[in-house]
């Protein structure tokens, strides 16, 4: 494994560990049993650490993202999706842990987040369009509650893990993942066929109720 990746990879396990306030880059060093100086030959600051950390998540986000199947059911592809964000969540838990304090003290990276958020938007947007297609919400009872539900549910993806921190207890008493929590959303505005869908995913135990 190169170098790079290796500070990369220790970084990430550091950052989930401790915060990214809370590891300096000689503390990486130190982990890895390198100089100081060859870490900053790497990696100059934090914010370089960060940016090619950013980069290797969006490599991965991105696959998960992707459609592979366009004609299967969209309920599948959906909640594939929030199955692979959980484990995502899980791998890089430092980043929605501490994105408020990533995202006022690095600049570069406050950049690409804000250009990515519009990205994952619309991608979820397309998935709300084909449940419509399919019949499997009913319409608007109010204009614009389903641009509203869809960013209701972004910002439970992006702060799950931040509550679960905030909030222990809660968790505690109220079993559930983050895939339980956006389909309980979900669920209210489901047609019949939308709901036959969704039986039928919790009948092949795809979606944990």
């Amino acid at each position: 494994m190169k170098t790079k990746q290796k500070i990369i990879n220790q970084a990430i396990e550091s950052y989930n560990r401790s915060g990214v306030t809370n590891v300096t880059s000689r503390d990486l060093a130190q982990s890895l049993q390198m100089s100081h100086g060859n870490l900053e030959y790497h990696f100059p600051n934090k914010e370089a650490i960060l940016m090619a950390i950013y980069k290797q998540m969006k490599k991965d986000i991105s696959k998960v993202y992707e459609e592979k199947e366009t004609a299967a059911d969209p309920f599948l592809l959906f909640n594939e999706l929030l199955l692979s964000l959980e484990t995502f969540h899980e791998k890089y838990s430092f980043f929605n842990l501490d994105v408020l304090e990533i995202s006022r003290n690095y600049g570069e990276v406050n950049a690409l987040l804000k250009k990515t958020f519009q990205v994952r938007k619309e991608q979820m947007t397309l998935f709300y369009e084909r449940f419509r297609e399919k019949g499997y919400f009913e319409e608007e009872i109010i204009p614009g509650l389903y641009r509203r539900l869809q960013h209701t549910i972004r910002i439970l993806i992006t702060f799950w893990n931040s509550q679960q921190e905030v909030l222990p207890y809660f968790a505690r008493e109220q079993k559930g993942t983050m895939s339980t929590y956006i389909w309980e959303l979900l669920l209210p505005h489901m047609t019949e066929n939308g709901l036959k869908a969704h039986n039928q995913l919790v009948n092949k135990k795809k979606v944990k109720v």
